[in-house]
C-alpha cells in the first residue's frame, strides 16, 4: 500500500498512521461489510443511502453493546431478526 501525506514522517509514524487506519477499518467497516452486506447495498435515492447508513451505524451500536449473548454482530443481527424478544432487549437498553 502506498500512502500520500504533507507530513514530515519517520518509519515509525507512517506505521502507527497505517495500523490506525486499518483498526478503523476492521473495528467499523468491515463489522458493517461481514454482518450487513453493506458494500452490496442498492440504495441510491436521495438521502436513503445515508439514512442506510446511520441505521447500519445505530444497530452495530447495539449489538456490540449488549454483553448478554457470546457472539458475534452478525450472529446477534441473525437473533434479533429470529428471536422477537431478543430485539426487543437490544432496543430498549
Amino acid at each position: 500500500r502506498y500512502f500520500l501525506t504533507s507530513l514530515p514522517m519517520d518509519a515509525k509514524r507512517a506505521l502507527r498512521a497505517a495500523r490506525y487506519h486499518w483498526g478503523i477499518e476492521n473495528g467499523l467497516h468491515w463489522v458493517l461489510d461481514v454482518a450487513f452486506d453493506e458494500d452490496a447495498s442498492r440504495a441510491h435515492l436521495e438521502n436513503a443511502q445515508a439514512s442506510w447508513v446511520a441505521l447500519r451505524h445505530l444497530a452495530v451500536s447495539l449489538l456490540k453493546r449488549d454483553k448478554t449473548v457470546k457472539a458475534g454482530v452478525e450472529a446477534k443481527r441473525l437473533r434479533a431478526g429470529w428471536d422477537r424478544n431478543y430485539l426487543l432487549k437490544l432496543l430498549e437498553s
